[in-house]
């Protein structure tokens, strides 16, 4: 059966799962519960700041509060909610409690699928009853070629919500590849989704070691896992639907849709947006911050096109204006590329003066 293409290189057969349609627009916020798991995944690429901690994060934004994962949902109008960690099944009454808060909160329309590599069946039927849409099911590695063995059959058996296995392509593992795609379709389920191999932080020296190659320069993929899920794909056939996931895509569409989503509502008046979804603004720098809004002031700039941002250190202003004035002010003047996040990443900056 003939792959049909998407942006990036990504692919899939017969039809996409509701989730990954929703990410491909860029309203699907991503909820980390926990960044603990009982698995020890070599491949995993979860951050520092996230990998083994128990920890809460709504897409950049890490989270004390309930009203923050609101907020957050709300900053991007999203329309689901991706479940992550670690492993959201071993903090089960706080995902249990973030399912029912978005349900309660958004309405049964707010799409919510989640991954795991645990099998549990009563926790499989708890997350149903508490509202999951989607399950995708991240069996360990030594288990692929085992799949009957360890008790999945049983405990997705008669569950209504959506269940799939969402891996990575690993070179190397072709066969393993194949038995879930197999299983997938002997017993029923609804999907597979193939992520390509990516890079990390925390990856990078566990899979150099173990042979694994850079595509190139510019990408954080592996060699040879895009071709293995194509292969697989090929094989398979029209079996079980399948989708291949490219590294390239969660950035090129995926991110850049969801922080579109989040620029346009979260942009101030001095905010200006690009066409990549970032936000383009002009920083001050000064001693007495107080005395460049004031010197601002009285070269007659509206007080809706500046803002102190005393926690940063720095005064921000319309970059327009900013590039007509810069030459004027005996302050220390930048234009400044950022990510629209909470976190405000900052990407570029160019001296005005």
């Amino acid at each position: 059966m003939r792959a049909i293409a998407m942006e990036s290189s990504s692919c899939y057969t017969k039809r996409l799962s509701r989730g990954c349609r929703l990410c491909r627009k860029g309203s699907k916020m991503v909820l980390l519960v926990t960044g603990k798991c009982g698995q020890t995944c070599y491949y995993c690429p979860l951050s520092e700041a996230k990998k083994g901690r128990d920890v809460v994060y709504a897409n950049e934004r890490p989270v004390q509060e309930d009203g923050e994962v609101i907020e957050e949902a709300l900053s991007i109008g999203a329309r689901g909610t991706g479940v992550t960690g670690g492993d959201p099944l071993a903090v089960m009454d706080r995902t249990v409690h973030y399912i029912t808060l978005l349900k309660e909160r958004f309405g049964a329309a707010h799409h919510i699928h989640l991954y795991t590599a645990t099998v549990d069946r009563e926790k499989y039927l708890r997350l149903q009853d508490a509202g999951l849409d989607e399950l995708r099911v991240h069996p360990p590695l030594q288990d692929w070629t085992r799949l009957e063995s360890i008790g999945l059959a049983r405990a997705i058996q008669g569950l209504r919500m959506r269940v799939g296995f969402e891996v990575p392509a690993l070179p190397g593992e072709r066969d393993g590849l194949l038995s879930i795609c197999r299983f997938a379709a002997e017993h029923g389920l609804d999907f597979v989704n193939l992520n390509e191999l990516e890079v990390s932080e925390t990856n990078c020296q566990a899979l150099l070691g173990r042979g694994f190659h850079i595509r190139s320069d510019i990408s954080s993929a592996m060699q040879g896992s895009q071709e293995l899920a194509l292969d697989v794909m090929e094989e398979m056939g029209s079996a079980v639907p399948i989708h291949f996931c490219s590294s390239s895509f969660k950035d090129q569409v995926q991110l850049r849709e969801r922080l579109k989503r989040r620029a346009k509502r979260v942009a101030r008046p001095l905010d200006l947006i690009t066409s990549e979804g970032m936000v383009l603004l002009g920083v001050v720098e000064a001693e007495d911050l107080d005395a460049a809004a004031e010197a601002l002031r009285e070269m007659e700039v509206p007080e809706e096109l500046m803002f102190l941002d005393r926690k940063r250190k720095r005064l921000e202003v319309a970059s327009w204006v900013l590039e007509d004035l810069a030459a004027e002010l005996p302050f220390r003047c930048f234009l400044v590329e950022e990510y629209p996040t909470a976190d405000r990443l900052e990407v570029e900056r160019e001296p005005l003066n």
